[in-house]
C-alpha cells in the first residue's frame, strides 16, 4: 500500500466514525484547569452498635478525596443498650482520639426514632444535615450506617432538603425479589431498619436521592480473622484497636463460635469513593410494614439499590490507608 494509499483509508476511518452511530461526534474533552472538589460528605453512624461502624468511619476520615463535614451519633435502639445515642458518640470520640483527629465535628442525632411520619426530633446532627445540605458547596453525601431517624427528621424540619443535590446512601432494608435475607422472617427485622421504620418511610418517599444497600449485599463484606490480624493488627494502635473490639463484640454478643465478620458498614463510603464500583438498579421505592415486610410505596418515587460491589477494592483500600496512617503516626 502506497503512502497515498494510506493517508485515504485512514481518512476514510476517519469519516466513518465521525457518521457512525457508534461513534457520533462529541466536543473535544477539555483537560481540569485545577483538581476537582472533595467530594463532601457526612457519617451518620450508630458507631458503638456492632463492630463495623468503626472501620467505615476510619476510611472515610482517612481518604484524602472526601471531605468529611461532620460524624453524626445514632442511636440503635434498646435491645443492646439504654443509652445508645450516648454509646455511639463515645466510640465516635475514641477513633477521632486514635486518629488524632480534631478539626472534624461531631454531632449528636435523634436519641431515638422519630414517634410517627409527620413529627420530626430536632438535633445538632439533623440541623448540621440541613446546613450542609442548603449550602451552595456543591453535592452533599449522607452516609447512613444505622437508623435513618436523622436524615428524615432533617427532611420534616426542612423538606426543601429533597430540592437540593443531596444523596442519602443507607446501610439497611431487606432483601429484593424473593431473597432470603439473614435476619429476615422470624429471625426477625434487618437491624437498621428495624430501629425506625417510621423514618425509612419518611426518607424513601420523600424524593430525595436514595441509594440503598440491602442486608443481602452488604452481608457480603466478611473478613476473617486471620486476614485482619495480618493486613492491619500490626498497623498501630488504631489497627490494634479496629481488629481486637471486633473480636471482643463476637465473642460477646454471637451464640456460637465465630472468627469473622461482615464489614457491612464499608460500602457506604466505597460508594462515595467509587461511584462505578457496584452492580446498581434503579427500581420503585417501597414503604416497609410494620414487620419490616416490603410494600407498595409513593407512585413515582425511586431508589438505586446496590446488588453488589467491589470488596477487592473496597477492602484493600482501607487497609492501606491504615497502614499507611500507622507509618506516618
Amino acid at each position: 500500500m502506497t503512502q497515498n494509499d494510506q493517508a485515504a483509508a485512514v481518512s476514510a476511518l476517519a469519516r466513518a466514525r465521525q457518521t457512525s452511530s457508534l461513534n457520533p461526534p462529541i466536543e473535544r474533552d477539555v483537560p481540569n484547569r485545577t483538581p476537582p472538589p472533595r467530594h463532601r460528605v457526612i457519617i451518620d453512624t450508630d458507631a458503638a452498635n456492632e463492630a463495623d461502624d468503626q472501620f467505615a468511619i476510619v476510611h472515610a476520615l482517612l481518604s484524602p478525596t472526601l471531605d468529611v463535614r461532620g460524624v453524626v451519633s445514632a442511636h440503635f435502639g434498646l435491645r443492646r443498650s439504654a443509652t445508645s445515642l450516648a454509646d455511639s458518640r463515645a466510640e465516635i470520640e475514641r477513633l477521632m482520639t486514635l486518629l488524632g483527629e480534631t478539626v472534624t465535628p461531631v454531632a449528636d442525632g435523634a436519641p431515638t426514632w422519630i414517634p410517627d411520619e409527620r413529627t420530626p426530633i430536632d438535633s445538632e446532627g439533623a440541623r448540621l444535615m440541613i446546613a450542609e445540605g442548603m449550602a451552595e458547596h456543591g453535592p452533599l453525601t449522607i452516609g447512613v450506617l444505622g437508623p435513618l431517624s436523622t436524615v428524615a427528621s432533617a427532611l420534616l424540619i426542612e423538606p426543601r432538603l429533597v430540592e437540593r443535590d443531596v444523596t442519602v446512601v443507607w446501610i439497611g432494608g431487606p432483601p429484593y425479589d424473593g431473597l432470603l435475607g439473614r435476619t429476615g422472617g422470624d429471625a426477625g427485622i434487618e437491624f437498621n431498619l428495624s430501629n425506625d421504620i417510621a423514618a425509612a418511610n419518611v426518607v424513601l418517599g420523600s424524593g430525595i436521592r436514595v441509594v440503598q444497600v440491602p442486608e443481602s449485599t452488604y452481608r457480603m463484606c466478611s473478613v476473617g480473622y486471620h486476614e485482619l490480624r495480618e493486613k492491619i493488627g500490626r498497623s498501630g494502635p488504631l489497627g490494634q484497636y479496629l481488629v481486637q473490639q471486633l473480636v471482643d463484640w463476637n465473642d460477646r454478643w454471637n451464640g456460637e463460635a465465630i472468627e469473622r465478620r461482615s464489614l457491612g458498614d464499608s460500602p457506604a463510603v466505597g460508594l462515595m469513593l467509587n461511584r462505578g464500583g457496584g452492580v446498581l438498579r434503579e427500581r420503585p421505592a417501597p414503604r416497609f410494614s410494620e414487620d419490616g415486610s416490603l410494600a407498595d410505596g409513593v407512585p413515582g418515587r425511586s431508589v438505586v439499590v446496590v446488588e453488589s460491589f467491589d470488596t477487592r477494592y473496597l477492602f484493600e483500600d482501607m487497609f492501606a490507608k491504615i497502614r499507611a496512617f500507622a507509618r506516618r503516626s
